[in-house]
């Protein structure tokens, strides 16, 4: 939906309340009352108590003219939509006076702080001032912390083995920058402020770390692959909290200090676990976690993407909806590591117009359209599926509004929808997903012993599925998944299914772990039912 329909709605929203002789709030009022609400929700706790509602977010900043800027940000929340206000990390460069940067920063900011908003700082990979300042790549071997070869070279990729005291100094360089000190004076008490990095810092790979002299130094070579992953893992999250903690040191307001988290994109275990017998090489998962990075960052934002450079659709088993039922025990076991972990979700329909692989096309040779509803029923089910603190969507810097608002609106909508509504709503903060055990996850390669039965099958059967078994590119019809609520004959299962290649609203019967078979509905861009023990009853949530 756009601005200007927001808008619309709002206005016959309030002419209706003035026919009626109700009272009616101004454009400002809901924008105070919405900021109360994303104040509220972001600053619960991830775990003990009530699920905290979704906030939306975006990785486009707005840098370049037209993107999805803080001003724009703003309008929205005045309008009611619930998002976590996101502004470009600043360089350590920039100076405070730069007319750029106040026309970017300095309304918005002050805006945020008189609705004592949260807001997040987004940014490229932190640790690449190890690699590309020269006062921490020129410094000799033994004080160096990227990667020693055998010969004494350096590598331009940061090591997990090399001194921690210049991540200290890196994080630090950045928080003392003048834009950072500005925007302490702008708003110098803000109830959070979510640091959040790009995380795609080259750095040594566990499968190469006897390419490391200081690997080889203090464990020698012909190390099992489990003591590999394990030791990289601790390298990592000692340099990483380091980095972190230089960051804290180096902000000004007491406030920022202790209301700071720092969050990584895709700081999480790997959606691919068991997809191929490969997996492994590319995660730290070891007899003892499934992945440190709980114990490294204060939250992660890991990516529910369909990648255009990949066979992944949204449709297929091979999809972002089967790829993160695999987060599901892998956030419990977050939670048991770092109570306090912020889980977001980074979402993506692999949309590279300049691309001759962008998802569009592809998904346009097979005769379908990737419509913003289509997108919707996607992510959806991601929330649902996963219930994060965020729904963060990526575009390119690049990226305008006039090309790519409509689908961030969806992700905006699946979001509001749950303060919305009710019954979403009481399912969000208390329902508990339903698993089905009845059938196993499809990725079954290289499975750990100790994670063998752990929860990762949540699709519901339905009367449309495939025969079985499935591969990769077995198409789905529906997807679908419930929750529960209540115990014995006061049961309740929200169930939400979406069809990803649906042209009209499809009948199905799906049966629900528990309970039985019921006949729902599902959508394209995802439909709700309400499924009640008592009474056998099925009505649809809208």
């Amino acid at each position: 939906m756009r601005r200007s329909e927001v808008k619309r709605l709002s206005r016959l929203w309030l002419g209706g309340c003035l026919a009626l002789g109700l009272g009616c709030a101004s454009e400002a009022q809901t924008g105070n009352s919405t900021a109360a609400e994303i104040r509220e929700e972001a600053l619960k706790p991830s775990t003990g108590g009530a699920r905290p509602l979704p906030l939306a977010a975006h990785w486009n900043t707005g840098t370049n003219e037209g993107g999805f800027s803080p001003a724009y940000q703003m309008r929205q929340i005045e309008a009611g939509r619930h998002l976590l206000p996101w502004f470009q990390m600043p360089a350590p460069d920039t100076p405070a006076t730069d007319a750029g940067a106040v026309a970017y920063y300095e309304a918005a900011i002050k805006q945020a702080a008189r609705l004592k908003l949260p807001v997040s700082l987004v940014g490229t990979q932190w640790e690449s001032l190890l690699v590309t300042d020269q006062a921490f790549a020129r410094l000799p071997a033994e004080q160096n912390p990227n990667v020693v070869l055998g010969d004494g070279k350096i590598r331009g990729e940061v090591s997990p083995f090399g001194p921690v005291g210049p991540w200290r100094d890196a994080g630090r360089k950045w928080t003392v920058s003048p834009w950072l000190k500005k925007l302490q004076e702008l708003y110098p008490d803000p109830p959070l402020v979510i640091f959040v990095s790009n995380n795609e810092q080259a750095r040594l790979a566990w499968g190469r770390v006897e390419e490391e002299s200081r690997y080889v130094k203090q464990y020698g070579g012909g190390r099992d692959e489990d003591f590999k992953r394990r030791t990289v893992g601790e390298g990592w999250i000692a340099r990483y909290r380091a980095l972190q903690q230089g960051m804290r040191d180096g902000l000004s307001a007491p406030a920022w200090k202790s209301r700071a988290i720092f969050i990584g994109y895709d700081a999480f275990g790997p959606a691919s676990f068991g997809r191929w017998g490969g997996w492994p090489e590319f995660s730290l998962a070891s007899a003892r976690r499934i992945d440190p990075n709980p114990l490294a960052w204060d939250g992660a934002s890991p990516s529910f993407y369909v990648y255009n450079w990949n066979q992944g659709t949204d449709y297929t088993v091979f999809s972002p909806q089967v790829e993160s039922m695999n987060w599901v025990f892998m956030l419990e076991e977050a939670y048991r590591l770092n109570p306090k972990f912020w889980f977001e979700i980074s979402t993506w329909d692999g949309h590279e117009p300049k691309e001759g692989n962008d998802k569009r096309k592809t998904y346009a040779s097979r005769g379908q359209t990737f419509t913003p509803a289509r997108y919707g029923g996607m992510v959806q089910f991601g929330l649902w599926l996963l219930r994060p603190r965020v729904a963060r969507e990526f575009r390119s810097y690049t990226a305008t509004l006039a090309d790519n608002e409509p689908y961030f609106q969806v992700v905006v909508g699946a979001v509001d929808r749950v303060y919305a509504n009710a019954r979403l709503r009481d399912f969000w903060r208390d329902g508990r997903l339903v698993p089905n055990r009845g059938q196993q996850h499809p990725y079954q390669a290289g499975i750990p012993p100790e994670y063998a039965g752990v929860n990762r099958w949540f699709l519901l059967d339905t009367d449309r599925d495939p025969r079985r078994p499935w591969g990769l590119d077995t198409e789905i019809p529906v997807y679908s998944l419930a929750l529960e609520r209540g115990s014995g004959r006061e049961r309740q299962w929200l169930v939400y299914a979406h069809a990803p290649l649906a042209r009209a609203d499809v009948p199905v019967t799906v049966t629900i772990p528990g309970y039985g078979p019921a006949k729902v509905s599902a959508s394209l861009g995802g439909s709700f039912s309400l499924v009640t023990e008592k009474g056998k009853r099925v009505e649809p949530v809208r």
